[in-house]
Formats: structure tokens, sequence, C-alpha cells
């Protein structure tokens, strides 16, 4: 496969930055530059990426957290990921008449745990105080950013939700007739709560740590919290069940939680070694991955090879259809990741990738733990059509089914965010940013945001790690990702995409390790995945032996993994993926970023 860049690897040795937007690009480049470190310009990176992509997050969202400090000369994982309410339980749902839980509406809200995420790090990372490193999401929120174009196809296909059923969006998103597509737009609401955020932090006496202590509280235990406890209470509003509900989140609920410090999930690979969050997350499907792919000799193929793709997705496979049957909150069940990502279980279950595509969810077997995936196989009719596109969906999470999708669910595509950072230091940040989709759950009046609706990723079954619990994190699908090579950090890197992203940014990592590619060139090289397993996201289908390859892959790449029974779906050229990526290679700093929807950026000097 010839190597081709759209644009650029950066390089450097002051710092760089590579986010989903431009706009969260510079605020990160403009911290680093104002002598803030990786951590810094994170945190701004990040409250920037909720304003200018809204619909692909928001502070009402989550945000897992991979660092590395160059101080401590550790990689730890920040669990901003939030948990249910203490009122939902599988028997609540029920009662309601559910066998799902609603992809949008307030019965899906968890706690919103990005801002506490950011603040930890902030705290104990950083070096600037919140009101510097908000500046600039601040600015963005009161003085206006121009509108992409997905913002306006969001809101344009959820518009007579918003005008019949959630009008504290539409006061929002649909004011003077709603956002143009690279006009201005402001979001008062968002700028006053920062504000006032500001204002009651600012009060606390003693240092800048005792300010962001002061601002979680203010979120936590204050009108934030007030504010989303009343309109749960209050507020029945309809969601993708078709019915009204209201919200089962508390202030309560949000005053007992906060985010948390974790050590990495990790795995060996050819003097790799990649780090990942733990099984509360899908993270450790790439580590299962590789576990696989150890036994398979990628270097004497290509990129764009029919064996690279198929031994690449039959591994998938398999990896997912584990975290169907064992993954879930390892404060509530015993995940057996030891055993799961050990050379014995993984040449056992390598033994199952044939010359042929899998039509089968085949997980393993380890006694006492674990239990078979649900399946529910995709279809659709226009009854379903017309059912979903009239109540909205959960998460945008994959661009490519653009026009089915839009028609059938209501809510654009879009996937998340995502943002990397090293600086001259050395400290790494990878983080996957996202939840509180303005599309997905009506807006807290007087907030300016939308709550999170993670919580459509647990199951109403009794006994399954994934199944819903009161105080339980939905098993996430972010999943940031930072690599250190020969035991020196190296790479940050990651992806939008929901049950995409173990797949896409796993890509990228072996196109970097195995064929020599730039960081660029393996980001702009040809994407594809698979749906096999069953979705994250409501209503939870599978599609077996499906394969998504985009149209830029050789005609007879494609024709032969039609020929091993893959249900190939050629997709429009530059449509899948959207991988951004950090390294620090001796004193050279690097940088890429997604070139697909022109929005993604990488900046450094």
């Amino acid at each position: 496969m010839s190597k081709f860049t759209t644009r650029p690897e950066i390089l450097g040795t002051f710092g760089v930055v590579a986010t989903t937007h431009w706009l969260a690009t510079a605020a990160g480049m403009a911290i680093l530059e104002k002598g803030g470190n990786a951590f810094d310009a994170a945190v701004a990176a990040g409250f920037a990426l909720q304003v200018v992509e809204p619909h692909l997050n928001g502070p009402g969202g989550e945000v897992p957290i991979l660092l590395y400090s160059a101080k401590t000369g550790r990689v730890d994982v920040i669990c901003g990921q939030g948990v249910s309410p203490a009122a939902a339980t599988i028997e609540a749902y029920r009662n309601l008449g559910l066998d799902l839980v609603p992809g949008t509406g307030l019965l899906a809200a968890v706690v919103p745990g990005a801002f506490d995420a950011w603040m930890l790090m902030l705290r104990d990372h950083g070096t600037m105080e919140l009101s510097e490193v908000l500046a600039p999401a601040l600015g963005y929120a009161t003085s206006g950013f121009a509108v992409v174009p997905n913002i306006c196809k969001a809101i344009e296909n959820v518009r007579a939700l918003f005008e019949t059923e959630w009008p504290s969006s539409a006061a929002i998103w649909l004011r003077d007739g709603g956002p143009v597509a690279g006009r201005l737009f402001r979001n008062p609401g968002v700028a006053e709560t920062y504000r006032r955020l500001l204002g009651e932090a600012a009060s606390a006496s003693g240092n800048r740590e005792s300010r962001i202590e002061a601002a979680r509280r203010v979120w936590y235990g204050g009108f934030v919290a007030e504010a989303i406890d009343r309109f749960c209470r209050t507020e029945a509003v309809v969601d993708s069940s078709g019915r009204r509900h209201r919200g089962l989140l508390t202030a309560d609920d949000m005053a007992r939680w906060s985010a948390t410090l974790e050590r990495p999930s990790t795995c060996d690979y050819r003097g790799y070694t990649l780090c990942k969050t733990g099984p509360w997350g899908q993270g450790p499907v790439a580590l299962q991955q590789l576990a696989l792919l150890k036994g398979f000799d990628l270097d004497g193929l290509s990129a764009d090879s029919p064996d690279f793709v198929h031994t690449v997705v039959e591994c998938a496979k398999l990896a997912f259809a584990d975290r169907e049957a064992f993954y879930g909150d390892p404060d509530f069940v015993q995940v057996p990741m030891e055993v799961l990502l050990s050379d014995a279980y993984n040449d056992q279950r390598r033994r199952l990738v044939g010359e042929r595509a899998s039509r089968e969810l085949r997980p393993g077997h380890i006694a006492g733990h674990g239990a078979a995936p649900i399946v529910r196989v995709a279809h659709g009719s226009e009854a379903d059509v017309a059912h979903a596109g009239a109540h909205g969906a959960g998460e945008p999470t994959v661009a490519r089914y653009e026009e089915v999708e839009v028609a059938r669910t209501g809510s654009t595509r879009g996937d998340t965010c995502h943002l990397d950072v090293i600086d001259r230091w050395g400290n790494m940040v990878s983080a996957t940013p996202s939840g509180g989709w303005l599309q997905s759950s009506p807006a807290i009046p007087g907030l300016g945001f939308a709550l999170s609706t993670r919580g459509q990723m647990f199951w109403l079954e009794d006994g399954r790690p994934a199944s819903l619990a009161p105080r339980k994190r939905p098993r996430t699908t972010l999943t940031p990702s930072l690599a250190l090579r020969d035991g020196e950090p190296y790479l940050a890197f990651g992806t939008p995409g929901g049950d995409q992203q173990d797949q896409w940014s796993l890509n990228v990592f072996l196109r970097h390790v195995h064929f020599g590619m730039n960081l660029q060139e393996a980001i702009d090289a040809p994407e594809f995945h698979t749906a096999h397993f069953p979705s994250s996201f409501y209503p939870r289908e599978c599609r077996p032996g499906h394969l998504a390859a985009e149209g830029r892959f050789p005609a007879a790449t494609i024709a032969a993994l039609r020929k091993r029974d893959h249900e190939v779906e050629v997709d429009a050229d530059w449509s899948l993926g959207r991988v951004s990526a950090a390294a620090k290679d001796g004193p050279l700093l690097k940088a890429a970023a997604n070139p697909r929807f022109m929005q993604g950026y990488a900046a450094g000097r």
C-alpha cells in the first residue's frame, strides 16, 4: 500500500495538541504558550469541545482520561464515568413496561462525570487556575463560535421533537430559527453557568487547589446539582420508548459521587505496552485484540490486503464477544481480566480464526464468570423508522450510516470527541469526552446543557456483568489510549466512534507498528470495522458477519473479503474513523489528526 497523507505530521519540541475540532486544538495550544502544562491544556481543550461540539459532548457528559506524569513517572486512569442513580433498579424500569433502557430522555441519565474528572486532573497535575483554563470555552459560549455543518444537521433531525416535546432545548437550539453553518452561535446558558461557577468558587479562601475544590462542591452540591434534581423530579419528557418519563437522578446521587484515580489495564505487544481503562469501559477489548494478534505474522502483509483486514476483524469479533460476556463495573462484578489477557487463553481463542468470516458470536468460557451475550439482530421496518424518527435515539456513533440511520432514529451521526496533548516536559494526556448530546436529552433549564444518556448501556436482565444496579458505572465505549515503547511513554491516541473506537484506533496503531507509517499516514489510510457484535446503544442490535470498509480499499481486496463470506458494506472514501494522535520520540514531539469532515486538527511547535 502506498503511503499517503492529506497533511503533514506535525513536528516540534515545545508542545503538541491534536483534537477533533480546530478551536479546541487552538485553546489547548494557547494554554501551552502561556506556560501551562499538558494537563492544563487538556482541560482547556476539553471544556472548549463541550461548547463547539455540543452534538458530540457537553458539560453534562463524561470523560475517561489516560495520563502520564513526568513527575510521578506513572500512567494513570481518571474515571470520569458517572454512575446510575440510587433509584435505578431493574424492577423500577420493568414496572414502567420497559425491556431496554431508553436511548434518549431522562431515564438513561447518569451522574455527569466529566466536570469532576477534569477538576481532579487540574488539581493534582495542573498548574493554572480554573478561570484560566475555562476562559476559551467561556469565550466561545459568550461571544460565539463558527458552527460546523453537523451541528445544524443534528438539530434539524430533532427539530420537531424540540418544538413539540422538549421546549427547554428549543429555547437554546431553535433560537432565531437555529444555528447556521459557518455563522456565529452563542450559548448564553452555558456561559452564565460557568460565570456563576467561577464566581462562587473564587470566594473560597486559600490557594489554587482550594478554589478547584470549591468548584467541585458547587457543581455536585450547589446550584448545578439542584437544577438537575428539580428538572428530573418535576418534568416528564418523551423518550425513545415513545412515552413520557421523569428522571431518577437526584442531587444526592451527584453529591455522593466523585471521579476516581485508577491503574490502567495493559498488554505488551512487540516492544510496546498499550495502556487502557479497566473493564468498566471497553478499553481492554483493544488489549485482547493484541493478545490474539500476537500469534499472526502481520509484518508480511500490507495495510490494505484482504489477509490483514480479515485477520484483524476476526480477532475483533472474538474480543468483542468477550466484552459482551464478561465486562462490567469491577466494583460490582468480578471481571477475569488476568485470564482474558493471558497467553494461554488467547492461544486457545486464536484457533477459532479461520479462513472464512464467522457469523456467530463466540465468547470464551471462564468458569464462574460471565453470561451469554444477548443478541438482537438488526432489522428495520417503516413502523420502526417512523417511531424512532419521532422520538430520537441514543448516541450519534458512526457517520457512515448517515442517510439510513437519520431516517431510522431522527438523530444525526457524529461520534463523540477526542484530544491528545504532550508538553515539553514529557507529560501526556489522552481523553475521550462524550455524553450530554444536545439531541439526546432535553436541556436543563437555567444551565444550558443536557444530561448524559450513558445509562442506555445497562441491560435490564438480572445476573449479567453489565446489568443495571444502583450507583453502578455503565460499561462505556469511551476508550482513550496511551502506549509506552521500550518502557518509555511514547504515544497518546484515540477516536470517537462508539463501538468502533477500539477498532479504528487499533487499526492506526497496527499500521504504525507493523507497516512503518507515520501518525498522519496511519490515520489517513482507508479504515474498516465490524458491527458483528451487539451495539452498546439503544436499541442494542448487531449485524452478524458485517464488515464496513471505505471505498478507497482496492476492488480486489473487497472482492476477496466477500469471497470469504464477509458482509462487506463499502462506504464513502473518507467516512470512517476519527483518530487523532500525539507522540514523543526522544526530544521530538509529533501529532496528527483526522482529515475526515474537515474538522479535526493538530498543532504544535
